[in-house]
């Protein structure tokens, strides 16, 4: 079990967790931007600290920061929440080198697993069902040989695109 967890994230997800938390005793460390600094999430949780302006990428974002807040308030484990520092491989091997445990996947399957490319060819090697579909196409000619295999319309989805983005409905060879 943890002694203290930080939560690396504000709102309604940091709410969530510093209630999980409480509910099982454990203390909670919140971080909050100055434009947070009157958040419920900073009320409710049992310390927090302040580690930046506004902008998320000088505050949320910023991992020298977060391990700061996470050192000095003693947690030694840290929740990301979703978004900002979840997804990210480096936080969680920061984490690990700094002997605070990320509450989450390993950096290893993090790597295996964000990147649709290397995720859809882990899922393969092991088995998972996956929709039809390719490895990387490199040119237009591999997209179009594909989508007359396939049948049009098919979806291109860039690999490096999330939520939804960098996706196009390709209706045609045009």
């Amino acid at each position: 079990m943890f002694k203290k967890v930080l939560i690396a994230n504000r709102g309604e997800i940091a709410v969530r967790i510093i209630r999980a938390c409480r509910e099982i005793g454990i203390p909670t460390v919140a971080i909050y931007s100055q434009a947070d600094a009157n958040s419920l999430h900073v009320r409710l949780a049992t310390e927090a600290y302040c580690i930046g302006p506004a902008q998320s990428a000088k505050s949320y974002l910023s991992i020298p920061a977060i391990i700061s807040a996470a050192l000095v308030s003693g947690a030694d484990a840290i929740h990301p929440g979703y978004g900002f520092m979840s997804e990210r491989a480096d936080f969680a091997e920061i984490c690990a080198k700094h002997g605070i445990k990320f509450i989450g996947p390993t950096a290893e399957a993090m790597k295996k697993m964000g990147d649709k490319a290397t995720a859809r060819k882990t899922m393969i090697e092991n088995n998972v069902p996956v929709t039809p579909g390719t490895g990387i196409l490199k040119t237009p000619e591999e997209v179009k040989e594909f989508a007359r295999k396939a049948g049009y319309p098919i979806i291109l989805k860039a690999t490096a695109g999330g939520g939804g983005k960098g996706m196009r409905i390709v209706r045609n060879d045009d």
